[in-house]
């Protein structure tokens, strides 16, 4: 597949197939998240890649944060349930510098590149993926979970596996819609 095409035709897909994916394409995916550009080449991205008992130790702490939490969108039994909807997730964090020139904005637009160099490879090995978060993923505890420092910003849980269904076409605006022109 092209990259154009690859660009305009993903689509998120959030329901796919409980069947293992080959760490091969794990690896690729993973490969093209850490071939994202940054500034200052300070590489802010970290990957944690969840597969089997690993996911329900995620939905464990979960379902921890929502049974804390009255306001939360999501039960305690749903929250421990949604890391099980895909069998691989790519946790996505964002490490920032201690550089004082590296701006943290520009440190969590690279990890977002990551997070699309990914989406992009996984619909090239044709394997469906989706972009989550929520306000769980922001919380301390699931920095703890992962090992990262409190000043680091979880930026993506990717939730991929092979398409139960074929991913319906979206209507997108065009170009145009967000675009001026400036030549003088």
């Amino acid at each position: 597949m092209n990259t154009f095409n690859s660009i305009t035709t993903r689509r998120s897909i959030g329901i796919v197939k409980d069947e293992p994916v080959p760490k091969e394409m794990i690896e690729k995916i993973l490969t093209a998240g850490a071939s994202a550009p940054s500034h200052y080449r300070t590489e802010p991205w970290r990957f944690f890649v969840l597969t089997g008992d690993s996911r329900l130790r995620l939905g464990e702490v979960l379902a921890e944060i929502a049974s804390s939490n009255p306001n939360s969108l999501s039960n305690p039994g749903r929250a421990k349930k949604m890391p099980l909807r895909a069998p691989v997730i790519i946790a996505v964090a964002a490490v920032h510098s201690d550089r004082k020139n590296v701006l943290i904005k520009e440190e969590y637009a690279a990890v977002c590149c990551a997070v699309q160099n990914m989406l992009l490879t996984a619909h090239d090995l044709g394997l469906g993926a989706i972009w989550r978060t929520g306000a769980a993923a922001y919380h301390p505890k699931v920095k703890d979970f992962f090992k990262l420092p409190q000043s680091s910003e979880m930026v993506a849980f990717l939730y991929i596996g092979y398409p139960e269904n074929e991913a319906k076409d979206v209507k997108k605006n065009s170009y145009e819609t967000y675009t001026v022109w400036m030549e003088t």
